[in-house]
């Protein structure tokens, strides 16, 4: 089950090594748009692996829209509901889209994204120790 908290993290830590090595960071923006995007998409997949691991459906590996996440997250907490609309905004859009060029947006995007890796990893623990 932890498995997939560790290859989450491995996506975040993948990510930021694009942004530090690739992007080239200069004055509060990134120079390559181009490394953003892969650093955007890798973080936001980061954060459905873990999601998925808690949410998901086993036996299908189906692909799941935005909506279907935050659905599923309302009912579970309102916060974690909300750093979820964070982080698909900044990770998916501004920076997997857009390739947006503000290293501060890029910075609350991955504290999003961490924020609801541990936010998932706690709720496993709990249940594993539910039911061992």
């Amino acid at each position: 089950m932890m498995e997939a908290i560790t290859e989450a993290r491995r996506h975040i830590d993948n990510a930021k090594g694009f942004l530090k090595n690739n992007a080239r960071k200069q004055d509060g923006l990134f120079q390559d748009s181009k490394y953003v995007k892969i650093a955007g998409h890798t973080a936001y997949t980061g954060i459905l692996l873990a999601l998925n691991e808690l949410l998901g459906d086993k036996k299908k590996k189906t692909r799941k829209s935005a909506e279907w996440y935050q659905k599923e997250l309302s009912s579970l907490d309102k916060k974690v509901t909300a750093n979820f609309a964070t982080a698909y905004e900044v990770l998916h859009l501004a920076m997997g889209y857009d390739g947006t060029k503000s290293v501060k947006i890029a910075n609350v995007g991955l504290e999003e994204a961490e924020k609801i890796i541990d936010w998932v990893e706690t709720r496993l623990t709990k249940k594993e120790m539910k039911n061992p």
